[in-house]
Parts: structure tokens; sequence; C-alpha cells
């Protein structure tokens, strides 16, 4: 007799997934195409995609739609037994504002997806997201989490802690710089305590979310790695598998405040202020919230993933 995962997982036929060909967003379309969903990923440049690891699946279609525009969303969504929001922006450009995107074209597309019959909705948010937050992003976040939850009754929240893999903007940025600098800054003293999480392992919870396999009934996930550790351990980690010194040496706040409000006019994007604002504060999973252990994943260290950034290099 199939057991009640295999039934959710049958009684799905199409799962669309926005922002689909993004760095959380790809994995998740793999993981759903590797269990026999059929997968429409949602994005502004489909073709601009980035199916370059032999382990990506692509999906069934590739939408061009976008998330800021209410027509193209009810397109995308026609016909959808589930979706998943994997949008992101990280820094403000134009039109395109934290407020705009994390919690106007977020109601939306719940709006959406509740109005067409959706059955599940899956917000991917962030660990620490809080609607009073002074920082913008961080209080968008939050905001977006709460518009969500009112459109979509019964929608799932994902709050990953900081997300590390092979082409991340973590762990790839502190491996790029411990081999070039003598001397590395450290953001405040480098105390900030932090618990990542392979982006592989959020994948894959997020997935079992939108088949329906949430054993708790929960309607928030806090999705993190095994460990904690401070960010100044953490550099220290990366650099021993490098097998290269470096002086740590702390930066003040204000100091990355002011270096970011001039990095995000650069065309590069290097250092955003709403990553000195989320380096303000401990990243770390809520103990009375479930997590990947819940949904039946063993969560994979930072070790690895350094590795695996070692091996590549």
């Amino acid at each position: 007799m199939a057991n009640q995962n295999d039934r959710n997982v049958a009684d799905v036929s199409n799962v669309t997934v926005f922002g689909g060909t993004g760095f959380v967003g790809r994995r998740i379309v793999s993981r759903l195409v590797d269990k026999g969903i059929d997968v429409r990923s949602v994005s502004r440049h489909p073709r601009k995609n980035k199916w370059d690891n032999a382990s990506d699946q692509r999906p069934s279609q590739q939408i061009e739609a976008d998330i800021l525009v209410p027509s193209s969303i009810v397109a995308a969504v026609a016909g959808s037994r589930a979706v998943v929001n994997a949008v992101s922006l990280y820094v403000e450009r134009g039109k395109e504002t934290f407020e705009r995107v994390h919690v106007e074209a977020a109601a939306a597309l719940a709006t959406a997806s509740r109005d067409v019959g959706v059955e599940r909705f899956v917000q991917i948010s962030g660990i620490g997201s809080n609607p009073n937050s002074r920082s913008n992003y961080i209080r968008a976040r939050g905001r977006g989490e709460d518009v969500v939850k009112a459109a979509f009754p019964g929608a799932v929240i994902v709050r990953p802690a900081v997300m590390t893999g092979p082409d991340d903007a973590f762990i790839t940025t502190i491996a790029r710089l411990v081999r070039l600098l003598p001397i590395y800054p450290l953001f405040g003293e480098g105390d900030t305590r932090l618990q990542p999480v392979y982006v592989e392992d959020v994948a894959e919870a997020v997935s079992r979310l939108a088949l329906g396999q949430n054993p708790t009934g929960a309607s928030i996930f806090e999705c993190a790695g095994p460990r904690i550790y401070s960010y100044r351990e953490l550099v220290q980690k990366v650099a021993i598998q490098f097998k290269v010194r470096t002086r740590l040496v702390p930066v003040p706040f204000a100091v990355w405040s002011m270096l970011a409000t001039v990095a995000e006019f650069l065309p590069t994007g290097s250092l955003a202020r709403n990553q000195v604002d989320l380096m303000r504060h401990d990243n770390v999973a809520a103990i009375d919230l479930p997590g990947l252990k819940e949904l039946g994943i063993q969560p994979r260290s930072v070790e690895e993933v350094v590795r695996m950034l070692a091996k590549a290099a």
C-alpha cells in the first residue's frame, strides 16, 4: 500500500516556481523534476538560466513572467496545484524596491494563486525576517510573510539561514578573499552567530512542502545547518581548508555601512547595505520551530561545502 507521501506526490500534477532560475529556485525545480513532477520555472529572463550543473534537471516549462506585473502572474499560475515564491531582491534599483518585490508582489502572487484554486503556496523568506525591523530589507521580508499568510490561508513560510553552495555569495566570497587578502576584514568583532545551511537541503525541504509532505502541519519552517559558528570561526575554517594564512581584523559596522552605500552604486554590486544589516544580528534557527529534521532531511555541514569549493578551485 502506498504511504501518505506517495499519495501526495501523485496528487500534484503541476508546481510553478517563481524565481526558478535563481540560486535556490533552480535547485527547487531540479528536485521537483527528479520526483517526476511537471514544473513551470517562471522568471523575467527564462533564457538566461543557469542549468549549468550536471545534477540540474530542466523544468517541463520555462515561462517568461514578471512578478511585478499582475497579469503575467495570473497566466503563470493558472492550472497549478502548488506555487513556490523563490523571488528575492538584494539591492534596490529604480522601481525594484524591497517593498514592491517582497511585500506587494508576494501578496499579489499569493492572491492570484488563491483565486485560481492553487492548493499549496510556499513562500521563501529568511531567518531574522521582522516586520518591525529598522532595516528596510529585513522589515520587507517580515511584512512579506504577513501579507502572504493573509492572502493565502494555509501558506507555508520557509526561512532559511544563510545559504551556502558552490555558487553562493557567502562562503564562496570568503574563500576568494582569504586567498587574495593577507588581512581579512571582519564584520564588527566577528562575533555574529551563524548557522549556515546547504542550499540543496533547503531546496529539498521546499520541494517536499510543495508536495504536501508536511508531517508537522506547521506553517513556518526554519532551515539551518547542523552547527552554529561565529563569523570569525567560519572565516578561520575556510582559510584552514584552503591552506592559507590570513590576519583577521575587526571593522566597525558603521564603516561597513558607508562602504555598502557606495558599493550599491557600482555595477558589480559586491556589497549591499542589507548584507551589513543582516550581519548585525545572529542568524540562528529558533528552537521552537520545525526545520530540516522534522522534514526527514539530514543537514550537511559547512565543512562539506568548503571541501567542494576547495576541490573545484
